[in-house]
């Protein structure tokens, strides 16, 4: 049949009409293009994979309700232009049912200081009720002492009656069978293994918040889920760490934050130019609040954003009207255009704003004003799990950015280590990411306080904010219960969908 085909006779004619069939082998091909190409996974699809690994087994049972709220739209708060015109603005938001942030805080916090003034009342009643009783009591026993002294018994009388005895001792008899029987039951079981930690293996609960670097895991990240790198723990040696009460911070009386009440899911309209032809607020996840209200700025501050892109933190920095020196820090050129942008936007003649507010250009890890800036803000670039749930562009799960994601915690340390050092003595640097990773969040944290340990004689005090921050209760969700050993967590919650937000005080005393 071969030679036929190759000398050209007519059997060759018939089996030209098979053309046709190759023309379907084409099609079905197409179709597997088609169903593959369907199978094909975005960069959305891959962090909402990675999330679901990572983050159900850190948050458990609070997971879907937290996965549900990332996966819906955010919750704004507008933040108002005091350069623009302010009473206008407010006055429109207050017609559409918005809230004065700072009014809602007042309130909260004075209902906060009466109900602790109200226990502390109900406490002193209860000890003078215990002193009272005890009072009594020690009257009735001086009174039956008396009587006795009077009235001597006999040893016979003053035995109790012997039904009582006998009842006494059935039930120590019934206790001790009881006991008896629990115990032997127990020997019965069998130790789930699994379940147990064995010390040998270095793992420890601070193992969680630490992190392998990435160049020790290079060439594992195709065959192992992202989320497993973070079961290669390093046995790290103990150094201290000094925690201390944080009890209040101010809310600058010029920064007007509007936003609506918990459970209410109404937007805001879009900012608009007024007449003095500037954008009269700036709409911001109320979580981005936060570490600025952290920083507790007071007049005259020398403040540095270290990451200051998109410029939405320096901003509210600005309209508390505090800063004495604003320096935002950007590394990467085109988003520093950004932040200028933003700026033309909410001020007028910027150029007069030289002294004041200066922007550079420049690597945080290597800015060299060391005590220059007496308040830091180190806001790190992150997996930035809201946008990367929502985003395709720019989003830090593409393949080709990887390994760039990989050594996010690294980064994140090098710059907070290098805040650290750049912030004068009784300073203060508050760390912030927007995202739920427990290793970008307090397992950077702690890396930090490490290395300046044990590279410097630099002492840092890590302030607890609990208190500082209950007032703001009514409109954030704070993570509880979750092992937070530095900072504080704005977790996602439908009724207040705000962040995620980790943000961190950290104290510079020596």
């Amino acid at each position: 049949m071969y030679r036929n085909l190759i000398s050209g006779n007519a059997k060759c004619k018939e089996f030209s009409f098979i053309v046709p069939f190759t023309v379907q082998k084409r099609y079905k091909s197409k179709k597997l293009k088609g169903a593959a190409l369907a199978k094909m996974k975005y960069p959305v699809d891959k962090a909402l994979e990675h999330f679901d690994d990572f983050y159900k087994k850190v948050y458990g049972k609070r997971w879907p309700s937290i996965r549900l709220a990332l996966l819906c739209p955010r919750k704004y708060c507008a933040v108002l232009n005091n350069y623009a015109e302010t009473e206008v603005a407010a006055s429109q938001l207050e017609n559409i049912g918005a809230i004065n942030l700072k009014n809602l805080y007042d309130l909260e916090k004075k209902n906060i200081k009466q109900n602790e003034q109200e226990n502390e009342r109900k406490k002193g009643l209860e000890e003078i009720f215990k002193l009272d009783k005890k009072m009594e009591e020690m009257l009735i026993n001086t009174q039956e002492k008396e009587l006795m002294s009077l009235y001597p018994q006999s040893v016979g009388d003053a035995m109790p009656p012997a039904d009582i005895l006998s009842d006494s001792t059935k039930q120590s008899d019934q206790h001790d069978v009881v006991m008896k029987e629990t115990n032997e039951e127990a020997e019965d079981l069998e130790v789930d293994s699994q379940r147990v930690i064995n010390p040998v293996s270095g793992l420890s609960a601070a193992a969680l918040y630490e992190y392998v670097p990435a160049t020790r895991l290079k060439g594992m990240e195709d065959w192992i889920g992202e989320s497993q790198h973070y079961r290669y723990y390093k046995t790290e040696t103990d150094f201290p760490v000094h925690v201390e009460n944080d009890s209040d911070f101010l809310f600058p009386e010029y920064l007007q934050v509007y936003t609506f009440e918990r459970g209410n899911i109404s937007s805001f309209p879009p900012p608009r130019r007024d007449m003095t032809d500037l954008y009269n607020y700036y709409l911001m996840d109320g979580g981005s609040l936060l570490p600025v209200l952290a920083l507790d700025l007071r007049p005259a501050d020398k403040v540095l954003d270290m990451c200051a892109a998109p410029g939405g933190k320096s901003y509210i920095m600005l309209q508390t009207l505090f800063p004495g020196n604003l320096v935002c820090n950007e590394a990467v050129e085109s988003r520093m255009k950004r932040i200028h942008s933003m700026f033309d936007q909410f001020l007028h003649n910027k150029e007069k704003w030289a002294k004041r507010l200066i922007f550079t250009n420049q690597d945080a890890r290597c800015i060299t004003d060391y005590n220059v800036y007496n308040k830091i803000l180190v806001d790190v670039p992150c997996t930035t799990d809201r946008h990367s749930l929502h985003e395709n562009d720019n989003n830090i799960f593409e393949p080709r950015r990887i390994k760039e994601r990989l050594v996010i915690p690294e980064l994140q340390t090098d710059i907070l280590s290098h805040a650290l050092k750049l912030v004068q003595p009784g300073g203060t640097v508050i760390y912030s990411t927007c995202t739920l990773s427990p290793i970008q969040n307090d397992g950077v944290v702690h890396m930090a306080l490490q290395k300046i340990w044990q590279e410097t004689d630099i002492q840092i005090v890590v302030k607890d904010m609990t208190t500082s921050l209950k007032p703001l209760q009514c409109a954030f969700k704070f993570a509880e219960n979750l092992g937070l050993r530095y900072g504080h967590l704005v977790l996602p919650f439908l009724p207040c969908n705000f962040g995620p937000m980790y943000v961190c005080k950290l104290v510079r005393i020596k």
